[in-house]
């Protein structure tokens, strides 16, 4: 919806779509390999991979191309119609990031710099996506990203839409326990183990 806000685009899309350019790929691909480089360093900066950030990183990309290729949702023919369309991305991406972080299945690749970021720094969430949003859009401006003004108004007012939707949901990002992959792993072959052990016993 922010893509045919038709005002530019977000500032992640901005990125993705330079590396569009540089490499040939889609908009959906870039976005999938963008977040596999994410997840690593989310990994390095001590925040690990649930199941829902693989869903993120790789359903995101993948319905990205899908919309786009098939016109789901109209382009905007003015800029009205244009900011109304952006804010109401905006606030359903702020909705989006609520109700999966809060699902405690891990977060997606870019929420999860977020949130490791806002650990290690002990900034606020606007701060931090803001400085993430403004660095992902500098950089897809250098790779030829299309920049327009709403590209401008996403990057410094999605912050505070995100931040403005946790607190109606009174929702803190430090105190969500995810479940994580490596421990559904451990767990899983604590029970398989188990299981041989108990049959083993009963022979």
């Amino acid at each position: 919806m922010t893509i045919n806000a038709n005002l530019g685009l977000s500032p992640w899309d901005v990125f993705h779509q330079g590396i569009t350019y540089l490499t040939g790929i889609t908009m959906g691909q870039a976005s999938i390999g963008v977040g596999i480089i994410l997840v690593m360093l989310n990994a390095v900066l001590g925040e690990s991979l649930g199941w829902g950030s693989l869903c993120n990183m790789l359903f995101i990309g993948l319905f990205m191309d899908l919309i786009m290729l098939n016109h789901f949702i109209p382009l905007s023919n003015g800029i009205f119609s244009g900011l109304i369309m952006m804010f109401l991305g905006m606030f359903i991406i702020g909705l989006a990031s609520y109700f999966y972080i809060s699902a405690g299945l891990g977060s997606g690749p870019r929420d999860g710099l977020m949130i490791a970021l806002t650990k290690k720094t002990d900034r606020s969430v606007r701060f931090i996506r803001n400085s993430i949003e403004i660095s992902a859009l500098f950089v897809g401006y250098l790779l030829g990203g299309f920049v327009g003004a709403g590209t401008l108004i996403m990057s410094v007012v999605l912050g505070y839409i995100i931040q403005f939707v946790f607190k109606i949901f009174r929702f803190n990002v430090n105190q969500i326990q995810h479940r994580f992959i490596d421990v559904d792993l451990k767990f899983l072959r604590a029970k398989i183990l188990k299981k041989k052990a108990s049959q083993t016993t009963g022979i």
